[in-house]
């Protein structure tokens, strides 16, 4: 398979050598038809050179006809021997005609043609007008490339004895100029088609260099492991600029993609190593037989309890992996929000009252959005057991559900937890994401990292926004924004301007 550069310069070739070939072939028949023309030009001097010459001859006082006497016509201008003399030095093929286009003097060259061949001329040469257009004789000679081009001149200065000259030019003269040209073309056109390729070919790889640097770097980025490096975007100002910023943006997103699964990947099997190692600890001392019935109880009880939290884990996990392909459909309905959050508060009383955390609702304002109500109570409750489980004993947590001036409803929860650090904020909502000094809070509550990541899920499936707002140890504001059903003009209820029907 060829190279793209090679493609490139053939092609280049290819098109310079056609363009060649019609330039060529339209200057070839230009140039035909301004050698006829030249031809005739050139024809007419010849005659004038011979005109020129009769005149000189005569001003030196040398007779070059006679009139004879004819019985017959009366006179008959005759050439004389001075005639012979002083047109027998000049070239070419001319004639001298009289006053009644009798022939006068045929030039030697003329004479050594056929006698039909002299025969045409002549009668050809009687029918030009002086100063016409010239005209083409037919010659059957090869040195004359199929004809003599002839013109007819005159002046007053030969006397009345001559009327006029016509002088020919063979059209091998007229046609040599073309074919000198092609014969040219022809030879120079090797040269030029091999400079052209060696030019294009260079010219190419200059242009493909900046690919060439960009597929080597692309190569060297093979894994997760070489994420880091960045293709160079300072090699050219131009489409390749942009293709390489481009692409280092796709690599930064990947980059953070492969990062985020080996954290996923590892933390998963983190959470998953120690209760599985506690519960095959509860089943060996349970299966012992030195085990009494009581320690055998406790054993598998402690078992159950483990195996209960691998369940959730595991349900919480399918949960985000069906809603990152898209398969987790929402049963969407008018839902009232106050009935849900009264509901969530009592469940939340309940869990604060065995932490020793007081949890209040001062602020409850009624709203409907389109959504799936099991799915609202369970983010709802994601917020709110995430708040009493990182807020101390003593302190409190507190929900509100309040109307938004842009039809929207908020709800929100606030704690006097210990907070979360500035450097930590952009990552809460990552899937088993803890900051280090709460793991091991975390740990002792059971808690996996994943709850705020199906509550983001929640929200966005539900055209919403989920922020959080916090202080390390002032405690944190979680923040549910959610598009409200407004009352229609037949009484139904429908969404609000803006609002996502996701």
């Amino acid at each position: 398979m060829y190279s793209t550069r090679t493609r490139l310069t053939t092609a280049y070739a290819g098109l310079l050598f056609a363009t060649m070939i019609a330039f060529g072939g339209a200057l070839y028949v230009a140039r035909r038809a301004s050698a006829a023309d030249e031809l005739g030009i050139e024809s007419r001097k010849e005659a004038h050179l011979v005109l020129n010459t009769i005149i000189n001859a005569q001003a030196n006082g040398r007779a070059l006809t006679i009139i004879s006497e004819n019985p017959v016509s009366g006179g008959v201008t005759q050439p004389t021997q001075a005639m012979s003399e002083v047109l027998g030095r000049l070239p070419g093929y001319f004639l001298v005609l009289d006053p009644q286009d009798r022939l006068l003097y045929s030039s030697t060259t003329l004479r050594l043609l056929d006698q039909t061949d002299q025969d045409t001329v002549y009668a050809v040469g009687r029918a030009l007008v002086v100063g016409g257009a010239t005209a083409t004789v037919p010659i059957d000679q090869n040195e004359m490339n199929q004809g003599l081009l002839l013109a007819a001149v005159s002046d007053t200065a030969t006397g009345p004895n001559i009327s006029r000259v016509v002088a020919g030019l063979p059209m091998s003269t007229a046609r040599l100029a073309p074919q000198l040209l092609v014969g040219t073309m022809f030879l120079i056109a090797p040269l030029v088609l091999l400079i052209s390729l060696g030019a294009a070919y260079y010219l190419a790889g200059r242009a493909f260099k900046p690919v060439e640097l960009l597929i080597n770097e692309v190569e060297a980025i093979t894994d997760g492991r070489s994420l880091h490096r960045r293709l160079p975007t300072d090699t050219a100002d131009d489409e390749l600029g942009r293709l390489a910023e481009t692409l280092n943006r796709m690599i930064a997103r990947l980059q953070a993609s492969f990062g985020a699964l080996r954290r996923f990947t590892a933390d998963a099997s983190h959470e998953l190593k120690t209760p599985l190692a506690v519960l095959r600890a509860d089943i060996e001392r349970a299966i012992h037989p030195g085990t009494g019935e009581g320690d055998r109880s406790v054993a598998l009880e402690e078992a159950m309890q483990e195996i209960s939290r691998m369940a959730d884990l595991v349900d919480s996990l399918l949960t985000l992996a069906r809603a990152d392909e898209g398969r987790f459909d929402l049963h969407r309905a008018p839902v009232h929000l106050e009935p849900i959050v009264r509901d969530v508060n009592e469940t939340a009383t309940i869990l604060g009252e065995e932490a020793g955390i007081t949890v209040t609702l001062p602020l409850v304002e009624d709203g409907a959005v389109l959504g799936d109500a099991a799915r609202l109570r369970q983010l709802f409750l994601n917020l709110v057991t995430n708040a009493i489980k990182y807020t101390p004993r003593g302190g409190k947590v507190e929900m509100t559900l309040s109307h938004r001036n842009n039809n929207s409803i908020a709800f929100a929860v606030r704690d006097t937890g210990m907070g979360i650090s500035a450097a930590d904020l952009p990552y809460v909502f990552e899937r088993f994401w803890r900051a280090d000094r709460v793991r091991s809070r975390a740990s002792e509550r059971g808690g996996f990292g994943l709850g705020l990541a199906i509550a983001q899920w929640i929200v966005q499936a539900h055209g919403g926004t989920l922020t959080v707002q916090s202080r390390l140890g002032r405690g944190s504001v979680f923040t549910v924004l959610l598009p409200m059903l407004v009352e229609a003009a037949d009484g139904a209820e429908a969404p609000a301007a803006g609002a996502q029907e996701g």
